[in-house]
């Protein structure tokens, strides 16, 4: 039990798939319970495991998650963020993420993004940007190398 204390104390008792919270109380075979899962489908990937309700873990199998955006977020073309986080990760640089239709809902997914990546990639200084064109406002994230 320490290893599940010790992923859950590190990742704020937040569940690393859906980021809600997990409740330590709750039994791990109950699907709202506590599990440590790694981050990656890739069994030779060197990734940390992270903390995911047992119901996260077992919807995602041993298939690569899909992270969803917020359906409040008013964006467009959203790219797949598991895949942007991998990129940033392993090469730094800046992505594309969305376009919104406009400055306040782009400012908006920028912070939200700000804000998951925290918690989808410790430790990676993760910013975001919104940039005008075309009538429409895009939002791209931008990372060093670790």
């Amino acid at each position: 039990m320490s290893l599940l204390d010790d992923v859950a104390k590190r990742d704020s008792w937040r569940c690393w798939v859906c980021d809600e919270p997990v409740d330590g109380d709750v039994s791990v075979n109950d699907p709202r319970g506590p599990s440590v899962d790694s981050r990656t489908a890739d069994k030779k990937a060197k990734v940390a495991e992270r903390l995911a309700h047992r119901a996260c873990n077992t919807r995602k199998g041993a298939v690569k998650v899909v992270i969803a955006w917020p359906e409040r977020l008013h964006v467009v073309e959203p790219a797949p963020l598991i895949t942007v986080a991998e990129r940033l990760e392993r090469k730094g640089g800046r992505e594309l993420v969305a376009r919104c239709p406009s400055k306040k809902d782009a400012q908006e997914a920028a912070d939200w993004l700000v804000d998951r990546f925290s918690r989808l990639v410790p430790g990676l200084p993760v910013t975001a940007s919104v940039d005008a064109g075309g009538g429409q406002f895009l939002v791209a994230l931008a990372a060093g190398r670790r």
